[in-house]
């Protein structure tokens, strides 16, 4: 594999994992957020978003669990 192929490759496993306000999201996601004042948005490099957690950490062990490297987007 080139290096222009590795460069095009460098990321393709990294997600980002975002705090949302619980108010932010739609009505039908807040009524299944329950209590939570925030919630965790997971996001691969497209910015498609792949999951919504209830905290941080799980958002990390669920990347990992995919064999994913997750970063905090502030």
């Amino acid at each position: 594999m080139n290096s222009k192929q590795n460069f095009a490759d460098f990321g393709r496993n990294i997600v980002y994992v975002k705090e949302i306000e619980t108010a932010d999201l739609p009505q039908d996601l807040q009524a299944e957020a329950g209590d939570l004042e925030t919630v965790f948005s997971v996001h691969n490099a497209k910015g498609e978003q792949l999951a919504l957690v209830a905290n941080r950490s799980l958002a990390f062990h669920l990347a990992r669990e995919h064999k994913m490297v997750p970063v905090t987007v502030h």
